[in-house]
């Protein structure tokens, strides 16, 4: 009969605060540290980025075009526009009301001042399609300049926003929809199978899988938006091709910074889109009522780009939108290159993919 020993009790943490740290040590490593870290510095981001640009939103240079019967009345006006302080307005001499409607429909403008130096009673023209804060900061500037001249103003809106549309906001909306399903489609490409992918091959596959993923979210937020809600007119074919360019954009971005920083990379993602890209947009405050910072970068960032693309497909017409389209495209394609990139570069080195557990049997390189 064979004698068992009997195994002795595993150590028990020493008492005191020594044991307390040594389980601290044991539940919180190092790595997950960092990470929580890392949010907290997201998290802060966040708040003072929203409320560094809305807490106080003033005009500044909204362009507005200035028509009279004579030119020297005009100039005299521009004059005293510009001079006021602050520089809310960034005014223009328009030679006729055709003219001024022509530019606001072309969104070179953002409204128009009709002056009647026969009377004492002036037009305004403003466009709701590009957002009613920035029709209503507007009227408020010109009521102030007319009345500080003794002046009354008729205020028209020439570009109303749809009754289901309230306040312009839903462009906004939409484009902050495809944008949240850009970078968790990305993420959740990392998280099922390794935030850097094996290979190139599998990284356009990964690519792939996005440009369907946006193929599909483009056309569906564009049906949400429009005939279902009737809340965004426009062409529906035409929001779609913004939001699959949109969607992926940002879905591109997201896999480049995976393919660079691993896992962290979702969170620098975070940063660029949400962080910096939504105050800025120009969504519940146009950029002429932003601060310097959000209003300098706001038109750069897909967020900016695809809201501005979404108000001119509904109310003019798709002009003035080209320069966003090249904003997203630019992303696109920087995104999509560096995820490549990085998982060829990688692959050279013979690196494990990040985010998933190595299998010492598995053959070298093997991952998503």
């Amino acid at each position: 009969m064979t004698q068992r020993t009997a195994e002795p009790p595993p150590e028990a943490a020493p008492p005191g605060p020594q044991g307390f740290l040594a389980e601290v040590k044991d539940a919180v490593s190092v790595r997950a540290a960092l990470l929580v870290i890392g949010v907290l510095a997201l998290q802060l981001a966040f708040i003072a980025s929203y409320i560094g640009a809305f807490h106080q939103p003033a005009p500044h240079e909204i362009r507005l075009a200035v028509v009279t019967p004579a030119p020297p009345i005009t100039d005299q006006a521009v004059e005293q526009l510009s001079a006021l302080p602050g520089d809310p307005l960034a005014p223009r001499a328009v030679e006729d009301e055709a003219a001024a409607l022509e530019q606001i429909g072309n969104r070179d403008v953002d409204g128009a001042l009709l002056i009647d130096p026969r009377g004492t009673r002036d037009r305004l023209l403003v466009a709701g399609g590009n957002g009613s804060s920035l029709s209503q900061a507007l009227t408020e500037v010109v009521l102030r300049a007319e009345a500080a001249r003794q002046r009354t103003v008729v205020v028209a809106d020439v570009v109303p926003v749809d009754e289901g549309d309230a306040r312009g906001l839903s462009a906004f909306y939409l484009v902050i929809g495809w944008c949240v399903g850009g970078y968790l489609c990305a993420a959740i490409l990392a998280i099922s199978a390794g935030a850097r992918p094996a290979n190139g091959a599998r990284a356009v596959i990964r690519l792939g899988a996005l440009l369907l993923y946006s193929i599909v979210a483009g056309l569906l937020g564009a049906v949400i938006a429009g005939p279902v809600l009737d809340a965004l007119p426009g062409s529906v074919p035409a929001l779609w091709g913004l939001g699959t360019l949109l969607v992926f954009a940002v879905g591109a971005i997201t896999l480049a910074f995976q393919g660079v920083a691993g896992v962290i990379g979702i969170g620098l993602a975070i940063l660029v889109v949400v962080v910096l890209g939504n105050p800025s947009a120009g969504g519940a405050y146009p950029w002429p009522l932003l601060p310097p910072f959000w209003r300098a970068i706001g038109p750069y960032f897909p967020p900016g780009a695809g809201t501005y693309a979404a108000r001119s497909i509904a109310y003019f017409k798709g002009n003035d939108m080209a320069m966003s389209m090249w904003v997203l495209a630019g992303w696109a394609v920087l995104g999509s290159a560096v995820t490549v990139a990085a998982a060829v570069v990688r692959r050279g080195r013979g690196g494990p993919a990040v985010g998933t557990t190595p299998d010492p049997a598995a053959p070298a390189g093997a991952g998503a």
